[in-house]
């Protein structure tokens, strides 16, 4: 019997890629929550786990988990819109 190639299951990929669509901040709602500090966590830790189970660079992975524990932690802050 072979082992199989990477570590997760089958469908791992599929629902990390889905959460991460799911806490994604669209155009339609980034005025509203591009200061909120556990969304943009949140969507910082889904991006970076789907980078993991596709088996990404791993200092892609690292970036983004760097970045979302700044925001998660009020160390990152929005810088606002430049067109304003």
């Amino acid at each position: 019997m072979t082992p199989p190639t990477t570590p997760w299951p089958d469908s791992a990929k599929a629902k990390a890629e889905e959460l991460h669509q799911l806490l994604r901040i669209g155009d339609r709602d980034w005025h509203q929550l591009k200061s909120n500090r556990q969304r943009r966590g949140a969507e910082l830790l889904a991006a970076a786990l789907v980078q993991l189970l596709r088996q990404g660079d791993n200092k892609d992975v690292e970036e983004l988990t760097q970045q979302a524990l700044g925001w998660i932690k009020g160390e990152l802050r929005d810088p606002g819109c430049p067109r304003h």
